[in-house]
Parts: structure tokens; C-alpha cells; sequence
């Protein structure tokens, strides 16, 4: 389709009314800049905003190490991307008896991708892993590549997975940033964000009278206030890691630490720094209206103007943001339902914190002759008989 030009006024707005008890702080743009960097007791670590991917808190965020059975997230997303959940997988013979932890799968049993993922997941089967990564990928070292190679595409720079299940392998490793943009990815996956909060649940087990239990080993989702997930790992080489994540209100965080002995209280402890930090603003919710602009011959006066999503990112506690819109000022008829006609943005300091797609409401048809005319002959008065003779 034909790329449309518009003609884009911008309208800049203040945000005041989020910020009447911030008119004390009168520092400067550069002591505004959040200072991200933090001490931690994990070797690598970081904090972002799942929303829109912003890095809150960091420390050696970028620096290549083993993860462990994180690796499972990205199995996981690659299984809910590819695969069909109902698909019965059959187990074959390098799935079963796959070192360290296991939902004890037999060669031959047939189990349904989801509830392999549920065993992935929340067991952290090592042998649910290459069940998955040899239904998706026909052979797990296939499958390595397809998860190498879609972290890529989420903008990971320096990942690459040798196994689906993290075990020790030379050239197995990420970084704590990557990490979490595989995760930020998956929780867009609604049973994967059900799964990684579950504390416990239970899978059929064939041949067998009764059910696989699976207990979550992951303590936040009992004692952190909003967790929701979402997955632990460990080996002697790579230590303890933790993908993690928490949700007060609109603000949704996740985070990893990596190789790191106190590993839930210190994702705890950056949680809540976050959360002391940084405010959520949220702007404009999906799909609620902007304002309202000119029809060019339009059988409307005006079009209503929404957002194609929500408007709304992190902000420093203190800190003043600006809305700033990019819209044309008329728009012509007979444009789709949800065409992008601008954007609206929340920048702070001439930074994009957010951005949105500004769309049309409704189509507007157009003026012609047959409308015309029958406006016309609406308008037109009527005459009583009595009066016509």
C-alpha cells in the first residue's frame, strides 16, 4: 500500500498536573539523568521496565556469562512461537535420562507441548527441554540456532545457545541486558506469563495412576509483594541465576541477576529500588481518544483521534515530563479504521521516554453527489396541500 504523506503540526504539553508536588526540585537537566549504575552482589545484573525496555538499574550488565536453566526462557518463547500447543510430542531417546533436574519422561511417552512447558518451566526438565528443542527444531542443535538467532533479533548482541536446557557447555552464555530482552519478549506470551507465576501444578504422567506435581522453586512469587515469575537456574559453573519480575499497578519491572549467592534477596532489594526510584506515568490508556480533527469532505464534521496502545514509561521521582503530539491538522475522508495519522510522545530532557501511534476512530465517508442531493431533498421544506392550491 501506498505510503501516505502528511502535513504534521506538533503540539507540546506540559504535563503539570502529575507533578504539583515536584515544584520545589529545581535541579538542573543534568542532575535529572537517572543514575543507573549499582552495587550488587551478583556478578551481573540489571533491571528494566517491561513496557518499554528502558534499563532502570544496572551492573556489568553487557559482560558474557553461563546462565544455566535461564536458558529455559528462550526454549520456552521459541516453543510458543513455533509450535502448536496441542501437538503431541512424542519423547525420543536423547530426551530421556538428560542429566540434572527432570519430570522423568520415558522414551516413547507422548505428552502435549503444553505440558511439556509446563515441566520446562516450572520443574526445570532438562529432558522437557530437548523433548521440545527436537519437536521444534527436528534436532536440538537446530533448535540452538533457531534460539540463537531469534535473541539476535531482539537485539541481543552477545548471546548464544549451545543447549536448550543450560547445562555446562563452552560457548553457552549471555549477558544480564540479554537475558532480560529474551524475557521481556516472552511475557508477551499470555501462558507463558501464567506458567512462570504458578507455585504449583500438576501434568498427566502416562502409564501411570496418578499426576506429575510441579512446585515452583522460586520463593519471590510467596514472599515479594506483585511478583510474577519467572525463572531460576543453577550450576556450579554459572552459580545461581534468576530472571525476575514484579508488578505494582501500571509499572511492571523484570529483572536478572546473574551468578549470584543471595539470589532472591537481592532481586528483591533492586525490585525495590526500582520502585523507589521511578514512577510509571502513564499518559493515554489504548485506545482512548486524543482529540478530535477536520474531515476534508467528510459527511462528519470531525474524526475522533485514539491511541493504538498504552502511552506511559518510567519517570524519575521529581522529574518533569512534556507530551508532544505529531498530528496533521485536517485529515481526509475514507481513511480505515486504526490508520496511523501521528504519534504521541513522553520526552523528558529532549529524550523519548515512550511513543505511541496516533490513529483514526472510525471511517468518515465522503461527500459526493448522492449525499448531496439526499441532504438536499432532507433539507428541502415541505409544503402543505392546502397552501400548494
Amino acid at each position: 500500500m501506498k505510503k501516505k504523506t502528511w502535513s504534521f503540526r506538533r503540539l507540546v504539553v506540559v504535563l503539570c498536573c502529575t507533578v504539583l508536588s515536584m515544584l520545589g526540585s529545581h535541579a538542573d537537566a543534568e542532575d535529572r539523568q537517572p543514575d543507573t549504575g549499582i552495587t550488587t552482589s551478583a556478578k551481573a545484573a540489571v533491571l528494566i521496565e517491561r513496557s518499554t525496555g528502558t534499563i532502570l538499574l544496572r551492573s556489568n550488565e553487557a559482560l558474557p556469562l553461563p546462565m544455566a536453566s535461564t536458558t529455559k526462557v528462550m526454549t520456552a518463547l521459541l516453543a510458543l512461537e513455533k509450535g502448536n500447543l496441542d501437538d503431541v510430542v512424542t519423547v525420543g531417546r536423547n530426551a530421556y535420562g538428560v542429566p540434572g533436574t527432570s519430570i522423568y519422561l520415558s522414551q516413547g511417552e507422548q505428552i502435549t507441548l503444553r505440558n511439556l512447558l509446563y515441566g520446562l518451566l516450572m520443574a526445570s526438565g532438562n529432558d522437557a527441554a530437548v523433548a521440545i528443542a527436537e519437536h521444534i527444531g527436528g534436532d536440538v542443535d537446530t533448535f540452538c540456532r533457531m534460539m540463537t538467532e531469534r535473541a539476535a533479533q531482539l537485539g541481543c548482541t552477545d548471546t548464544v545457545f549451545v543447549n536448550p536446557h543450560g547445562l555446562p557447555a563452552d560457548g553457552h552464555h549471555t549477558t544480564a541486558y540479554d537475558l532480560a530482552l529474551i524475557a521481556r519478549e516472552a511475557m508477551n506470551h499470555p501462558l507463558f506469563r501464567e506458567i512462570v507465576s504458578t507455585r504449583r501444578a500438576s501434568i498427566p504422567w502416562e502409564g501411570r495412576s496418578y499426576h506429575r506435581i510441579l512446585n515452583n522453586k522460586n520463593r519471590l512469587l510467596s514472599d515479594y509483594d506483585g511478583a510474577f515469575g519467572i525463572k531460576t537456574g543453577y550450576t556450579k559453573a554459572a552459580g545461581r541465576c534468576l530472571v525476575f519480575g514484579a508488578r505494582r499497578g501500571d509499572f511492571e519491572v523484570i529483572g536478572v541477576v546473574l551468578c549470584c549467592g543471595n539470589w532472591f534477596e537481592e532481586a528483591a532489594r533492586i525490585m525495590d529500588l526500582g520502585f523507589e526510584r521511578y514512577d510509571f506515568f502513564t499518559a493515554f490508556s489504548p485506545g482512548e481518544t486524543v482529540r478530535a480533527l477536520p474531515v476534508e469532505n467528510g459527511i462528519q464534521e470531525t474524526v475522533s483521534i485514539r491511541t493504538s496502545g498504552l502511552l506511559g514509561a518510567p519517570v524519575v521521582k521529581g522529574c518533569l515530563p512534556s507530551l508532544e503530539y505529531d498530528l496533521p491538522s485536517t485529515v481526509p475522508a475514507e481513511l480505515p479504521v486504526g490508520e496511523e495519522i501521528g504519534q504521541a510522545r513522553i520526552v523528558l530532557d529532549d529524550q523519548i521516554l515512550s511513543s505511541v501511534p496516533l490513529v483514526v476512530s472510525e471511517t468518515i465517508g465522503k461527500r459526493d453527489y448522492g449525499y448531496e442531493l439526499e441532504r438536499f431533498l432532507r433539507l428541502w421544506p415541505i409544503v402543505p396541500e392546502e397552501m400548494a392550491q
